[in-house]
């Protein structure tokens, strides 16, 4: 029996709680954040579907894959049966070398461009401005393979005993099938605590599991066996993104990857084959150990300066694994992994009038909120692929359960404190040349990476954006100083492990974009007014928000009407014609310019006045320059005008919704406070349309969700749920494929992370005193829910469940905030004092019924 003495301490990274056990000290695993806060009248039995993705057969596609990741490796699981392939990445693998990314003949390029813009002459200014355009970025690159050849009896598996399936509850790859009478199981998950990828290959008869093991890498390498049981493959990435000329070929990155080979002790032998591959024989159990390092130390320093050794920090890193059991490696995995993604529930269930085809079938009236179960037989899912294809029919909750928690899985699993950020692609890659170079591109795609880290509760995994925008600082004053006469710093479109800040090559249209770095600094606003943390405002945020508004200040110059204006001036890739009926891109003050600066500027403002630096005489230049700044106008048709002019558009579907930023992710247009413009967001979204590319689409879901429009939101939900084709993908515009990786095509992450971050938003929107409680709840396809571990604005953890659409509870509490909230449901408004430490309840009125400690 348990004892009324607990005791925290911490083992590792992890913290446990001690409670006495009949005179003795136990640890007891701390429950879990979602778990924290319990409704009153939630059945303990009462289940969501298994989170998982699973599938019939092994992949014959990359999309078919199943990724895993612990932030920095990577890997796509196959699943082949007589063959098998683990497609491995590592962050830190891309061609180039430290570039210079400033252009001394820029000034006089701006003047020509600045002035082309002031005379009208914007196709002249367009064609001008390709002088201001610089360099492509590098090329993120793959790290090789792990190639595993089993014996011809597993050609004549039964296909019927076949499966493969990704565990979201435990980040574990999981293969089964049977040959004869034997079944043999693979495990794969990629740790983060041991930075291990691991492999474990087992067979239900003793004496049964016979395969050779390779390495290999499509980059330039040599393998070979190391002593009885490993191989070491070494390689390097293109000093150049391009084929080198002969003489001109610099050192890139050099890499090593380690695999290590266990086997059972008592049975099964390991014989080297030609030096490079290991054949096992006759063994009852298999475990593989992957480590994998780089030269690179940092984006500053030459690889041929490097002074890491990556085969020494590999074989030195795999030494210290080996030491740690299998059960021990899948405990700390687990205990790691758990640690974050159990912070958030969510469970979603139509009416208890479920719908069977054309028929109403009525299901015995669910209690209250617990017709959860109204879902259909676990048994009769199919694969994940099958599901995605009937959506469109049965519009089934339960999957979005699951696309909404796979989002926050990939985010988990390519994003931790001190990797890299996620690319285009998050980690995963298997090709020299990925589409777009799987570069970060900061006109929307970085930015929508790491939408889901706050609200979906994963602060920590944010962490990479922000130490990256440190090292794209450095660069990026550079940029400024040079390229435009200005101070603070700044970022284009595109950048790169080498934090590129300056245009990208090409046309003016998507190049010449110097908003980047001001975009991901509201990441940093945001994440104060989600945490709270003044100590990551003064020491972090401030200093960054402090440089990039210096920029912006140098960079508006005096404009047209008393405005302060940019010039030159584009909305993120898309043209507009020309009073003289040419197309063009640049002019000047876009819509979505000048919505960034007004939310970097309201952010330097709001953390001045938390740190007392409001009499500051920076602070005084913002706040002049922000009430010079253009307002958000309507155009004729009643649509957001996307540039200064109400310009012709080309193509009115076009798949960016740059102009709207101001109401998503930004907050400069409100429901309350712009009711008009938010009726010109309405009807602008209209007139762009449903099609887009999967990112589009979520954003998408995110603007009808600030709006409140719950059955537009909706509609984009089920627009996005679409298979994709690998063999026919350009019919396609967004969708997923079978792995539930999302598509533009081909594939592109952000939108698995968009969707995850559209749906907190349909659930919990907020400001730093405002939480508004389902705001665009779909109450007919989501009759039934429950919310648990969300994260609002304020500090605020909040848990929410309903039933039959209409609010059932709600559960508030802030760890280490007391705070004033007011609470807004369906027109009403209570407030409500959150007190750091404690639980409130309230019911469907908003009284608050109950509290407790937390």
């Amino acid at each position: 029996m348990l004892l009324g003495v607990h005791l925290l301490v911490s083992v590792g990274p992890f913290s446990f709680l001690c409670a006495m056990e009949d005179g003795d000290w136990v640890l007891v695993r701390q429950p879990a954040e979602k778990d924290l806060w319990s409704p009153s009248l939630v059945k303990e039995e009462e289940r969501s579907k298994p989170l998982k993705v699973t599938f019939g057969g092994p992949a014959k596609f990359w999309t078919d894959a199943i990724p895993i990741g612990n932030g920095r490796l990577g890997a796509m699981v196959w699943g082949g049966v007589a063959s098998e392939t683990l497609q491995l990445n590592e962050d830190t693998l891309w061609t180039g070398t430290p570039g210079n990314y400033t252009n001394a003949n820029a000034p006089q390029a701006l003047t020509e461009v600045r002035q082309l813009v002031d005379d009208g002459k914007y196709a002249e200014a367009t064609e001008a401005a390709v002088k201001l355009t610089g360099d492509p970025s590098d090329v993120y690159q793959l790290l090789g393979d792990i190639n595993l050849e089993f014996d011809d009896l597993h050609l004549k598996y039964a296909e019927e005993t076949y499966s493969r399936e990704l565990d979201l509850d435990t980040a574990i790859a999981r293969i089964k099938y049977s040959v004869g009478e034997v079944e043999y199981t693979r495990e794969h998950f990629a740790s983060n605590p041991d930075q291990v990828i691991v492999t474990k290959i087992s067979a239900s008869k003793s004496g049964s599991l016979s395969f050779t093991v390779s390495l290999d890498s499509k980059l330039h390498h040599g393998s070979h066996v190391n002593g009885q049981n490993q191989i070491i493959l070494e390689g390097s990435c293109p000093g150049k993104r391009i084929a080198p000329r002969a003489n001109d070929n610099p050192k890139g990155i050099q890499f090593t990857a380690v695999l290590d080979l266990q086997i059972s002790g008592d049975k099964g032998v390991i014989h080297s084959l030609d030096d490079k591959k290991f054949r096992v024989e006759e063994a009852d159990w298999a475990i593989l150990l992957l480590v994998a390092s780089s030269s690179f130390e940092d984006p500053f320093t030459k690889p041929s300066d490097s002074k890491r050794n990556p085969t020494s920090e590999s074989l030195a890193a795999l030494t210290s694994i080996k030491r740690i059991s299998y059960s021990d490696l899948y405990a700390r995995h687990l205990d790691d992994y758990q640690n974050l993604f159990h912070r958030v529930s969510l469970q979603l269930s139509k009416s208890s009038k479920c719908i069977f085809g054309n028929k109403t079938m009525e299901m015995k009236k669910c209690n209250t909120i617990t017709s959860l179960n109204c879902k259909g037989d676990d048994n009769a899912l199919g694969s994940t692929a099958d599901r995605v294809k009937t959506f469109k029919i049965d519009e089934d909750p339960s999957f979005v359960e699951l696309l909404f928690q796979y989002g926050r899985y990939l985010l988990i699993s390519c994003s931790r404190p001190g990797t890299q950020p996620a690319n285009l692609q998050g980690i995963w890659n298997y090709k020299i040349e990925p589409a777009w170079d799987g570069a970060p591109h900061t006109n929307i795609n970085l930015q929508m990476n790491y939408w889901p880290s706050l609200p979906c509760n994963l602060r920590e995994c944010q962490e990479p954006l922000f130490d990256y925008t440190s090292l794209l600082s450095i660069n990026g004053s550079k940029t400024a100083k040079v390229n435009y006469e200005a101070s603070g710093w700044v970022v284009h479109q595109v950048t790169d492990i080498w934090v590129k800040t300056s245009p990208d090559r090409g046309q003016a249209v998507w190049a010449l974009w110097p908003m980047g770095g001001a975009w991901i600094c509201t990441h940093l606003w945001e994440h104060y007014t989600y945490t709270m943390d003044k100590d990551f405002l003064k020491n972090k945020a401030y200093p960054l928000l402090e440089g990039c508004a210096s920029f912006l200040l140098d960079w508006l110059i005096e404009g047209r009407g008393g405005y302060l204006e940019t010039n030159p001036s584009t909305s993120p890739e898309h043209m507009f014609i020309a009073p003289d009926g040419k197309q063009a891109s640049v002019s000047y003050s876009s819509t979505m310019d000048i919505s960034i600066i007004k939310e970097v500027f309201s952010a330097v403002l709001s953390a001045a006045e938390i740190l007392g630096k409001t009499q500051n005489t920076f602070v005084e230049k913002v706040r002049n320059a922000q009430s010079r700044l253009p307002p958000t106008k309507i155009a004729r048709d009643g649509s957001i005008m996307e540039w200064a002019q109400d310009f012709e558009d080309p193509e009115v579907h076009h798949r960016h919704v740059s102009h709207l930023f101001g109401l998503f992710p930004g907050h400069t247009i409100t429901l309350e406070k712009n009711p008009d413009l938010c009726k010109a967001v309405d009807y602008t979204l209209y007139k762009r349309g449903e099609e887009g590319p999967g990112w589009s689409t979520t954003w998408k879901i995110a603007l009808w969700a600030r709006l409140h429009n719950s059955e537009h939101a909706y509609r984009m939900v089920k627009h996005l749920i679409d298979l994709v084709d690998p063999e026919h993908e350009s019919d396609f515009e967004g969708g997923l494929y079978s792995n539930l990786f999302t598509a533009h095509p081909p594939f592109q992450i952000d939108a698995n992370f968009g969707f995850s971050a559209a749906v907190a938003e349909m659930l919990v929107q907020s400001t730093v005193k405002d939480l508004y409680l389902l705001p665009a709840l779909p109450r007919d396809k989501w009759a039934n829910g429950c919310v648990k571990g969300l994260k609002a604005r304020g500090g605020v953890t909040v848990n929410i469940c309903w039933s039959e659409g209409d609010l059932h509870e709600v559960g508030l509490w802030s760890k280490d905030n007391t705070t004033v909230q007011k609470l807004h449901y369906r027109g009403s408004t209570v407030t409500a004092n959150i007190s750091s430490g404690r639980i409130y309840t309230f019911n469907r009125q908003l009284k608050c019924v109950r509290t407790a400690s937390l």
